[in-house]
């Protein structure tokens, strides 16, 4: 039966309220995709690259829940068992987006960089007896900004060597979305963002990198996924040697 009448008769306690559904074999996901983009440079110094699609579905596959359950003669609740089915929607169901990465490269050394992305799910008609679940699981609005640096000449302060050093900080945001899982996993993630940044240094002599870096600098707590663990600061370091040019 369907989840909203098995609470009625549980509610009413009233097991004509039960309605039941069936659900038909899983057919393959069909999808017809429109695709427009553009990638070129302005000015010597800026490089866009932006695209938008627009998908099309027939048998979009999501899932239902069902409740299987028995009552006994004084319509009390004996047994229940909750089901997550894969299923075909009868919908028309489409999906829409855009994104957009620039960079731009200043001061010889420098590169300031963004993207965004925008994605949407659209079901037009509503023709299911029992509602799809779509699980489309995607926010809807994301952006990063980066700044980095590399391949420095000179020395900083007239102190320290500049060369061989580099570096990349990046900020993300990205919008609150409804999570759709198994039914205890499914919730709303708030929305979230982060600070990460890493320093690079190459010592040719021994053409050897060293790496340090900190994901999600200001400690900001979120989860990505409903029922997931929460995400915390990360800090690494690693040390990368180039064997064939030792050789």
């Amino acid at each position: 039966m369907t989840v909203g009448s098995f609470v009625d008769v549980l509610d009413k306690q009233d097991t004509t309220k039960a309605k039941y559904f069936n659900v038909s074999p899983v057919q393959p996901e069909k999808v017809k995709t429109f695709e427009v983009g553009f990638r070129g440079k302005f000015w010597k110094r800026i490089y866009v690259d932006a695209g938008y699609y627009f998908n099309y579905y027939r048998d979009f596959i999501g899932y239902k829940l069902g409740v299987d359950a028995q009552f006994n003669n004084l319509n009390k609740l004996d047994y229940y068992q909750v089901y997550r089915v894969a299923a075909n929607a009868g919908d028309r169901v489409t999906t829409q987006g855009f994104s957009m990465n620039a960079n731009y490269y200043f001061k010889k050394y420098f590169v300031l960089g963004g993207n965004y992305s925008w994605n949407r799910l659209n079901q037009f008609k509503k023709v299911d007896s029992v509602p799809i679940i779509p699980a489309y699981n995607t926010p809807e609005n994301k952006f990063n900004i980066s700044i980095g640096g590399r391949d420095f000449e000179g020395k900083l302060f007239n102190i320290m060597n500049l060369k061989g050093w580099a570096f990349n900080f990046n900020y993300k945001w990205v919008q609150g979305f409804t999570f759709e899982g198994s039914p205890q996993f499914t919730g709303y993630v708030p929305t979230y963002s982060s600070l990460d940044g890493q320093i690079n240094y190459t010592y040719t002599k021994w053409e050897t990198t060293f790496k340090a870096g900190v994901s999600n600098m200001l400690n900001t707590q979120f989860f990505q996924v409903y029922g997931g663990p929460y995400t915390g600061r990360l800090a690494y370091a690693s040390v990368l040697v180039d064997i064939k040019k030792h050789k």
